[in-house]
């Protein structure tokens, strides 16, 4: 059985797809709730809410949701909804906040380095995805259930949580380091990761859970 909050993200991001999909406005929605550069004039702060509802395509929407129903239904018992729904939003915001960061630093780089026409790309690429979200809860089940297995598809093996989680956040890093899958938010993805381990050891600083 899923639980609510596991359950009503889904169904959220599966009706914001259908939106931007299918009714005629779906590029103002788009422009409107992805979350952009803070340096341009397309960006809100409310996008660093917005932008984890919207995705670029199905195969996005299926591989985040797919994560978000494996891992988060566990973690929604274990943590209860309500603390739950504050991670994913926690890790969420906090992703957007490091993409924010990232994509602002390079915009000045671009700027000094070839002026405003070689700088304007950083200004109007949208970044829109729940993967901060579930990378977020990648790294909540690889800390409270450290050695349960993992089985991969690509490539077909079994990891211990621990292992997979820390894989896939220097993997992160090297690729947003290097420049490699250019396109894709790496460092939202380690900003979502990273904000969730800070949430977890407040909590549990505050005896609220233990691990």
């Amino acid at each position: 059985m899923t639980p609510p909050v596991v359950k009503n993200l889904i169904i959220a991001n599966c009706v914001a797809l259908l939106a931007t999909e299918l009714l005629p406005m779906g590029d103002d929605i788009i422009e409107r709730f992805a979350l952009f550069n803070v340096a341009g004039p397309l960006f809100k702060s409310y996008q660093v809410f917005t932008y984890m509802f919207l995705h670029g395509g199905v195969s996005h929407l299926f591989f985040n949701m797919f994560a978000l129903w494996m891992f988060g239904r566990q973690l929604e018992y274990e943590l209860g909804s309500q603390r739950f729904f504050t991670y994913y939003m926690v890790c969420g915001v906090g992703a957007a906040l490091l993409q924010m960061g990232v994509g602002y630093a390079e915009y000045q780089h671009a700027l000094a380095a070839g002026g405003l026409q070689a700088a304007m790309q950083y200004l109007y690429t949208p970044t829109v995805g729940a993967s901060g979200a579930v990378f977020g809860l990648l790294l909540a089940f690889g800390v409270l259930h450290p050695n349960n297995v993992i089985m991969l598809i690509f490539p077909p093996i079994a990891l211990k949580a621990k292992w997979f989680v820390l894989i896939y956040g220097l993997l992160e890093l090297f690729f947003g380091l290097s420049g490699y899958q250019s396109g894709v938010a790496h460092f939202a993805h380690l900003g979502g990761m990273l904000w969730g381990l800070g949430l977890l050891l407040w909590w549990r600083k505050q005896r609220k859970i233990f691990f």
